[in-house]
């Protein structure tokens, strides 16, 4: 039992807030490629991913390992973007720090993605059985250069007019 729950129940909690934090993710990342702000889907996605990463601290563990260290970081990652975008704005450095804030955020939960599916799925698992086969590290590369190039691009063209506090319909 996890929190009340079965571990699978939990599990189950878990994986849907991870992939809703991917989605929204992405939904925000097209917004900022568009020099737009989807303040819903950015609330959704900053949620989601803070969860994701908290709720990865209850599951059983002896011992402080990479995965705990990777929510360290997202959990990092996600407050520099709440604080950038609610509390500074986006004003000034503030913009920049939240697009690198957000994408490093979104990356680490796309890159813990791509563990779980090369982990769990039965077509990819044989491939890289210990996660240190070239398909793993390959898929990996792909995923922080696709994000490095996209992170790259939001920084330059996100500068959304200003807004009133006020949460858009987006």
């Amino acid at each position: 039992m996890i929190l009340g729950m079965s571990t699978e129940a939990f599990t189950w909690f878990h994986v849907v807030l991870s992939l809703t934090g991917i989605f929204s993710g992405a939904a925000v990342l097209f917004g900022m490629l568009r020099a737009t702000r989807f303040d819903r889907w950015t609330a959704l996605f900053l949620a989601a991913t803070a969860l994701t990463s908290a709720t990865g601290f209850f599951f059983h563990s002896v011992e402080f390992g990479a995965p705990h260290a990777l929510g360290v970081l997202s959990l990092v990652a996600v407050t520099v973007a709440i604080v950038a975008i609610y509390t500074f704005h986006l004003d000034g450095p503030w913009r920049w720090i939240y697009v690198a804030g957000a994408m490093a955020a979104l990356y680490l939960n796309v890159f813990v993605g791509v563990v779980q599916a090369f982990s769990k799925l039965p077509f990819l698992s044989p491939l890289a059985p210990t996660q240190t086969e070239p398909p793993f590290l390959i898929a990996q590369l792909l995923v922080l250069a696709i994000f490095i190039t996209l992170g790259v691009f939001a920084i330059k063209r996100f500068h959304p007019a200003a807004k009133s506090p006020a949460l858009s319909s987006t």
